[in-house]
């Protein structure tokens, strides 16, 4: 069970509720679901007696308690506890991290995809300039897997329109770098705004200086990782293939999972989902479809009329997907030496479901490299 997934279960526990007049409230849009605080027990928490105490006319552990019996008979939930004010605490069964895998296997590279924004429209403006145009080009991909579009147009007069919304092609988004990478108009203005002539202009903090000798991939990722508001680097060292360089370890870790799959065909077994603990792996997995998600967010104030008023592009989502592929590059590279057997050692059940484990993280990071732009090798 994914955290969207969850959070529809949240939402069906307070429609629930709701319907058997054990809580008199308008049922939320949406309900957030995070991975537990510090301390905190569970695989899952979620605010939402918080959000309801209020309109409700009770305590929010009055509406925890509320809630509790109907998210404890939800399938995949093994337990829910209330801590602090009322947060639900959620943990998940066994089955629900195989189930999770299985998905992941099946899915593959698009594990994460959805038709939630088909039909949706969303007009963005940029500038001129490199990283701004890298920057809409990943947000295209990243919207455009989950069934929308992004109308993209240069913020200068005579600007032409273009469309790179769903389907958009890894050729296409390296003919960005190609074309623009030199002699590019640099914007001094920095941020987001709303222009004149319709839209929401994108302006991040410029390259500093021309990121071409990098190389395609490296030149993306130098651009794509820091946040829009963050000045990107322009170094060597995103080519440099140790551990201190963010990209090398996605992209290292990918292929390892490759090679273990490999080395495991050799050994004459193969992967097979199961209960296993790498709790930080499969959270980070189970959250990869709401980090894509976030690429558009409920407006937080109203503007000029438009024809998608609901909703918003977030520009920091490349990063955010960046920064997430780093966590789950990261918690697979602490997984992998336990994925083979060693020495004399048979094959057992739990090698069989890191293995699976392992080759669910590299659809992931395969995945999220090619929204980036950005190839990952079976090899490096």
């Amino acid at each position: 069970m994914t955290p969207v997934e969850l959070s529809r279960t949240v939402l069906c526990a307070v429609r629930r509720a709701v319907d058997e007049g054990e809580l008199s409230v308008a049922v939320p849009a949406r309900a957030v679901v995070t991975p537990p605080g510090p301390g905190g027990q569970g695989d899952y928490s979620t605010n939402i007696a918080l959000q309801l105490a209020r309109p409700a006319g009770q305590t929010p552990l009055r509406v925890a308690e509320v809630l509790r019996p109907y998210l404890m008979g939800a399938e995949g939930v093994s337990g829910v506890e209330i801590t602090g004010p009322g947060f639900l605490n959620i943990s998940l069964d066994g089955s629900a991290v195989a189930g999770l895998v299985r998905r992941i296997r099946l899915d593959g590279s698009r594990y994460g995809h959805s038709d939630d924004l088909a039909g949706e429209v969303f007009e963005v403006r940029v500038p001129y300039e490199v990283r701004a145009e890298v920057l809409a080009d990943v947000l295209a991909r990243i919207i455009g897997a989950q069934g929308g579009r992004v109308d993209v147009s240069h913020d200068v007069g005579h600007g032409a329109s273009r469309d790179i919304g769903h389907g958009a092609s890894r050729e296409a988004g390296h003919g960005v770098v190609r074309a623009l990478v030199h002699g590019v108009r640099r914007d001094d203005a920095q941020g987001v705004g709303d222009d004149d002539r319709g839209g929401t202009v994108l302006r991040p903090v410029p390259a500093p200086e021309d990121p071409a000798p990098l190389g395609l991939d490296a030149a993306r990722w130098a651009l794509l990782h820091p946040a829009p508001h963050d000045r990107p680097r322009i170094t060597a060292d995103h080519l440099v293939q140790r551990e201190g360089n963010p990209l090398f370890r996605v992209r290292y870790a990918h292929a390892r999972t490759r090679a273990v799959r490999r080395n495991a065909a050799d050994l004459g077994f193969a992967a097979r989902p199961g209960p296993l603990d790498a709790a930080d792996l499969v959270s980070l997995l189970a959250d990869y479809p709401r980090i894509l998600a976030t690429a558009v967010a409920p407006a937080t104030r109203s503007s000029r009329p438009s024809p998608h008023p609901l909703v918003v592009v977030d520009f920091a989502a490349p990063s955010r997907l960046a920064r997430h592929l780093v966590g789950v590059a990261d918690a697979t590279l602490a997984l992998l030496p336990a994925v083979l057997p060693r020495g004399a050692e048979k094959p057992s059940a739990a090698h069989r479901a890191r293995l699976a484990l392992a080759e669910a993280a590299g659809a992931v990071l395969a995945g999220g490299l090619s929204l980036l732009g950005i190839d990952a090798p079976d090899h490096l």
